[in-house]
């Protein structure tokens, strides 16, 4: 693959050809199955084929198809375990690598923006690309006052790329609805639409990461790279080196599980009351785990959580809304009247709706158990069961859960939220979350 695809026709043909695929996958798997083989058999075979293919076509287009492929990722805990395995690799390509863009595409580029002499600002510049995602791809250089640097160059074409293919896959949304039983893929696909086109703008990601950066420099568990230069498609920011939360998904030790989980906790919560922003895009790529700092003990609490990628935020000058808390501890209280209030007053019911209180906590109280303990071990069979519950159409909270409605201001808190629990269930960590949720969550830890 050479350089982004940009002819609206061309990509529409590749992304045609996933449910193409997937239904001449299944014609293949009937023939396997009147051959003799088990529909167990089968069933994996078609799934490996299919998430291979799934990989080939987003990592190839990268923008909102690649995106999409990203945010499906986050959600894999959910898939039941014979169906996970086969998606499990492929997925999680998409969080750290893509085909990558050529070398004389990025120079291009860098010779637009930053002017004909960009090599000056440069010691060092790495053709080869550090890593590659949905929009744009990252090379390692040494910028001219020495310092290690990660610059991040947006694909040409990338704009009409990104909601060209966020059009087209929100057409094919009932056939990739499988991926992912249980969840309604369309919403999520407009909501990517209407968000991550502010990923273009490198102006905002630059001044959401410094905003982020001046307010943990010197923490102790967070680190987020100061921003160094920044141009129209071109973003300059400090190098960060660190274990990936993916390898530590795969290989890490229990203890940098947990200290990842509670460190991805901790930013989930105290980013929005300390900067009036919330990091939206909480898949394992755009997190490292690093070293404590020099002279710290070399022990697993010494671990801090290395931050990258704030293209796209939700601003909330307020940190996150108050009711969010207080409709946490009410429940967790089993106040069901006063949640049930609550809820109707910020749009989760609609005025046309009439739902029993007692039916809305029992509802909700099996999903904010992690909030209920002193610490809590999440895992993926937690996510399953959780993700079934609500997804089988034969339960009640599954006739309950139909009935309620997410008010467009929840949006991208909802994403992050169940996205971050998911990373968090691949970590297999256990978490004290209602320590973060007490320090950081408006309306959680007391009345007012």
């Amino acid at each position: 693959m050479s350089d982004l695809p940009r002819k609206a026709v061309t990509r529409t043909a590749k992304l045609a050809a996933l449910p193409l695929g997937f239904a001449g996958r299944a014609t293949w798997g009937l023939g396997k199955r009147i051959g003799g083989k088990s529909a167990e058999i089968v069933a994996r075979e078609l799934q490996q084929r299919t998430a291979e293919q799934l990989f080939k076509v987003l990592g190839e287009l990268k923008g909102g198809a690649m995106k999409f492929g990203q945010a499906l990722s986050v959600f894999e805990s959910a898939l039941p375990e014979e169906v996970a395995g086969p998606y499990r690799a492929a997925l999680t390509k998409l969080q750290e690598a893509a085909p990558p863009m050529p070398a004389r595409t990025v120079h291009g580029v860098l010779e637009e923006r930053l002017g004909a002499g960009w090599r000056e600002l440069f010691l060092e510049f790495e053709d080869k690309p550090a890593a590659a995602a949905s929009i744009g791809q990252v090379h390692r250089a040494v910028w001219h006052d020495g310092r290690e640097v990660a610059v991040k160059v947006q694909y040409p074409g990338a704009g009409d790329a990104l909601l060209s293919d966020l059009t087209q896959l929100s057409r094919f949304a009932r056939l990739l609805g499988p991926l992912i039983p249980g969840m309604d893929i369309k919403p999520l696909i407009t909501e990517l639409r209407d968000r991550v086109s502010e990923e273009l703008d490198y102006g905002l990601e630059a001044a959401a990461q410094r905003a982020h950066a001046e307010e943990f420099a010197g923490d102790p568990d967070v680190v987020v790279p100061a921003v160094v230069h920044q141009s129209e498609q071109v973003l300059v920011t400090e190098w960060m080196d660190g274990v990936p939360l993916s390898e530590v998904i795969a290989d890490g030790t229990p203890e940098q599980r947990d200290r990842a989980g509670q460190l991805l906790a901790r930013f989930l919560f105290s980013g929005p009351a300390r900067t009036g922003l919330l990091h939206a895009d909480p898949h394992p790529g755009n997190f490292r785990l690093l070293p404590g700092p020099a002279g710290a003990d070399d022990t697993a609490g010494a671990w801090r959580l290395g931050v990258l990628d704030f293209g796209t935020v939700d601003r909330l000058p307020g940190g996150l809304p108050e009711t969010i808390g207080t409709c946490l501890r009410m429940t967790l209280a089993g106040e069901a009247e006063t949640v049930y209030g609550l809820l109707c007053a910020e749009g989760f019911v609609r005025k046309s709706v009439a739902l029993d209180p007692d039916a809305v906590l029992e509802y909700l109280l099996p999903i904010i158990e992690p909030a209920e303990v002193e610490a809590f071990g999440f895992t993926r069979g937690w996510m399953r069961a959780q993700a079934g519950r609500v997804a089988d159409p034969r339960s009640p909270a599954h006739q309950l859960g139909r009935q309620l409605n997410l008010p467009p201001s929840y949006l991208l808190i909802h994403r992050v939220t169940l996205s971050t629990i998911g990373v968090l269930c691949q970590l297999g960590a256990t978490v004290r979350l209602r320590d973060e949720l007490e320090a950081w969550l408006p309306g959680f830890a007391t009345e007012d």
